[in-house]
C-alpha cells in the first residue's frame, strides 16, 4: 500500500522551499527522528529554530517527524552562555562528525535519523534526505508510561528488535516542549530567541540484544523542576557509532 504524506519542510528563511515525500506504508513504517544541534550564541541557528518548530507544528500527522534541539556549548565562550547547552550533547555531535567523516563540529546541523545530514540551504538535498529516511523500514518502539515528579520523570520503554541483526542502544530524551530566551550579549545579543523540543536530559537506558525485545522502566532525575505540561518524552533505538536509527517514538504527558 502507497500513500503520500504531506511533510511542509518549509524553510523559506533560509533558502529552501516547502517540500513533499512519498513512502511506502506497511508494518514497519514509523516515525523519522531528526536532531538539530544549535547554540543560541551562533547567529546563523535561529533559521535553523524556526525551521525545526515549523516542521513539527505543520504535519500532517501525529509524530511523522519526531525533533530533538540539541544544544551545544562550544559557543559559550563567545559573550552568552546558551542555558539550554549541554557537554554532553557537544560530544555527541562530535561522535556524529566522525562517523559522517566532517572535519569538525558546526552549527546548525541537522542529522536525520542518525545518518543523513540536510544541508538547510539546499531544498533538493533536504528532501532526498527526508526521502530516504521515510522509505526505510523501522522497528517498533513504544513509550507505554509517563509519570512526572517534582524532579523527575518515570517512563516505560518496549522495542521490539526481532528482525535486527546486530545490537543496538536504546535512548531516552525528556525534552522542553517551548521555551524562550532574551539573548543578552554574543552573536544574537538583543534577540528574543523561541525553541521546541529542547533537550535537557539525553542517556542510553539499555541494549537491545539483536534478534530480540526489549523493556524497561525508568526514571530520570531531572536538574530542576520543571512544568510537566512543558515536557515531550521521546524513546529511539540506535545503532553504535552513532549509527542508523532504527526506530522512535514519542509522548507528551
Amino acid at each position: 500500500m502507497m500513500r503520500t504524506l504531506l511533510i511542509f519542510l518549509t524553510v523559506a528563511a533560509i533558502g529552501c522551499a516547502a517540500s513533499t515525500i512519498t513512502y511506502a506504508e506497511d508494518a514497519h513504517s514509523g516515525p523519522i527522528l531528526v536532531e538539530l544541534f544549535t547554540s543560541e550564541g551562533c547567529s546563523s541557528c535561529p533559521p535553523a529554530d524556526a525551521w525545526l518548530r515549523s516542521i513539527d507544528a505543520s504535519q500532517p500527522l501525529p509524530e511523522q517527524l519526531i525533533v530533538l534541539s540539541e544544544h551545544v556549548d562550544y559557543w559559550n565562550h563567545d559573550g552568552w552562555k546558551d542555558p539550554y547547552s549541554s557537554h554532553s550533547l557537544t560530544e555527541r555531535q562530535s561522535d556524529y562528525e566522525g562517523m559522517l567523516h566532517e572535519v569538525s563540529p558546526y552549527t546548525p546541523q541537522v542529522i536525520v535519523d542518525g545518518t543523513g545530514q540536510a544541508k538547510l540551504g539546499d531544498a533538493s538535498e533536504v528532501r532526498q534526505v527526508f526521502e530516504k529516511s521515510a522509505a526505510s523500514s523501522k522497528i517498533l518502539v513504544n513509550i507505554n508510561s509517563v509519570s512526572i515528579g517534582p524532579n523527575s520523570v518515570r517512563a516505560h520503554v518496549d522495542a521490539d528488535g526481532r528482525t535486527t541483526t546486530r545490537n543496538a542502544d536504546v535512548y531516552l530524551a525528556i525534552a522542553l516542549d517551548h521555551a524562550e530566551s532574551q539573548v543578552l550579549r554574543g552573536e544574537n545579543g538583543g534577540r528574543h530567541l523561541v525553541h521546541t523540543a529542547v533537550v535537557v536530559d539525553l542517556q542510553k537506558i539499555g541494549v537491545l540484544k539483536k534478534g530480540s525485545t526489549f523493556s524497561k522502566g525508568v526514571e530520570v532525575k531531572l536538574n530542576s523542576p520543571v512544568d510537566p505540561k512543558n515536557l515531550r518524552v521521546v524513546a529511539f533505538v540506535q545503532e553504535a557509532g552513532p549509527g542508523k536509527v532504527l526506530g522512535s517514538a514519542l509522548r507528551k504527558p
